[in-house]
């Protein structure tokens, strides 16, 4: 059984994805992940933040001359636009006041979110629940769709 799981937030240094359950020696080609990263940012309604980032994926792990070997592969895709963000979204600890969000979006998942995690700052829920934490499963879905055309 294939399982994948994915990590990072919007403005985050980068996300990532783990994919476990692949079998060895299925090709992967890095390029053509690229190439639906590419369509991803394409289209109507697309925000300035399409302009800063440029997705590319980075294989860390699970993959040797493009072929997988057998154990996890994990996959991240980094977050240009995060060097504007890093003093708030540091895992180290920082002043967060300044960005906190205590107002919730109509229509978004800022209020479940904030319910279920007991979060007091919306933004905890709004990085995870972002059109930008899309890129990385489209990079995980492209190597689904290299295994099923195996």
């Amino acid at each position: 059984m294939i399982r994948w799981m994915t990590s990072g937030e919007s403005h985050g240094r980068a996300l990532t994805a783990i994919i476990e359950g692949l079998p060895s020696n299925l090709e992967i080609d890095a390029e053509e992940i690229n190439r639906y990263l590419a369509m991803r940012q394409g289209g109507y309604g697309r925000g300035a933040r399409q302009k800063i980032e440029s997705d590319t994926v980075q294989i860390l792990s699970g993959v040797r001359n493009r072929l997988t070997l057998g154990s996890p592969v994990c996959l991240t895709v980094e977050n240009k636009d995060y060097k504007n963000w890093e003093e708030y979204m540091s895992p180290y600890g920082a002043d967060v006041t300044a960005r906190r969000l205590t107002k919730v979006r109509p229509g978004h998942a800022d209020l479940s979110g904030v319910l279920k995690y007991d979060q007091t700052d919306a933004r905890n829920i709004l990085e995870r629940a972002s059109a930008r934490e899309t890129a990385v499963r489209v990079a995980a879905g492209t190597i689904a769709r290299m295994f099923l055309r195996e």
